[in-house]
């Protein structure tokens, strides 16, 4: 009985997870499009995320010495990478168009392996990178000249290439737990990544040009007036600290992979709060592309050969699935 209720708990923690980091662009949008840049939105989110968690980092002091690779990582590609990327992109092309890109990161991950750590992978493997990336064709709708910005589109593959990073970074310390030294406590990674971030996007954004005067005016989505600070708060609290942290329980609640397959639901969710809330409307062949990018990237994720205690799997707002006892926290950021 106590199981079932756990398992129930770590399903909706995980929806609310992925409803979170869903989110993020869609609140992000409206400031970009009222004047701010892209890259002052990613500083705002993070560093503002990086301020409510102090007191969790504080705690969790002893990682700075134990595992100051781990948190490098986390800062330099989960948080300040794929965030600055992700919101850059969205700058340019729709929400949902840039976060379907971002699922192409199972299929680099496994490109990576196949031919630079030369391991084999499987047979479904490979379909589901086919499939990723045949979805993808769709969803840029290559047939019409790539309709959408190719900058924008290279800007969202970065996103991606930077969730590889840290994919890849996470496989070369699992020999640590493997030699059964103790896991980092995820939630005080989070915190050190988001403090490490904040202070590489302070030195990239240069928030001292931002005009700070936007945050007191407001915005339109779809045509209606929402005050710039209320977006600000949604993105630092819900769209960030919240999807954080439900994601971390409801992957210890759950398991990597159960989270992960319910973290591909960002996507979804995304794309419907852009339709909904910014009227932007993709096409039936879009829509097709994407379910064909979510489901070659769940096969290429769950068939990524394992090393010892397995590398680390995601979703791509940044949100992080690590094996059992390694570090969890199920997307980047978006």
């Amino acid at each position: 009985m106590h199981a079932s209720q756990g398992r129930s708990a770590g399903l909706g923690l995980a929806l609310a997870s992925a409803f979170a980091f869903g989110g993020s662009g869609v609140a992000a949008k409206p400031l970009i499009e009222a004047g701010l840049d892209p890259l002052h939105v990613v500083w705002l989110r993070v560093t503002g995320a990086a301020l409510v968690m102090l007191p969790v980092a504080w705690r969790h002091r002893a990682l700075v010495r134990s595992r100051p690779v781990l948190l490098l990582g986390f800062g330099l590609l989960a948080v300040a990478g794929v965030q600055a990327f992700y919101f850059a992109a969205i700058s340019r092309v729709p929400v949902g168009v840039a976060l379907l890109v971002e699922y192409l990161a199972p299929a680099l991950v496994l490109g990576w392996v196949r031919f630079v750590q030369r391991r084999p992978v499987t047979r479904a493997a490979a379909v589901g990178v086919v499939l990723a990336v045949g979805g993808l064709a769709c969803v840029v709708e290559v047939w019409a000249g790539l309709s959408f910005d190719v900058v924008g589109l290279l800007l969202a593959l970065g996103a991606a290439c930077c969730q590889v990073g840290y994919f890849v970074l996470s496989d070369q310390g699992s020999g640590e737990s493997a030699a059964g030294a103790e896991s980092p406590h995820p939630v005080g990674v989070i915190a050190y990544g988001l403090l490490i971030g904040a202070a590489v996007l302070t030195v990239v954004a240069r928030p001292w040009d931002m005009d700070w005067s936007l945050l007191g005016g407001s915005t339109t989505m779809n045509g209606t007036d929402v005050p710039a600070w209320l977006l600000l708060l949604w993105i630092v609290l819900l769209a960030t600290v919240i999807a954080y942290v439900t994601g971390v329980i409801s992957v210890r609640m759950l398991s990597p992979a159960v989270a992960g397959v319910v973290a591909c639901l960002e996507a979804v969710i995304a794309t419907v709060l852009a339709w909904v809330l910014l009227g932007e409307h993709l096409a039936a062949p879009q829509l097709i592309g994407g379910a064909l990018v979510l489901f070659g990237a769940f096969i290429a994720q769950s068939s990524t050969p394992k090393g010892p205690s397995g590398p680390f799997a995601s979703g791509p707002g940044g949100e992080l699935v690590g094996t059992e006892g390694e570090l969890s926290a199920d997307r980047p950021a978006s």
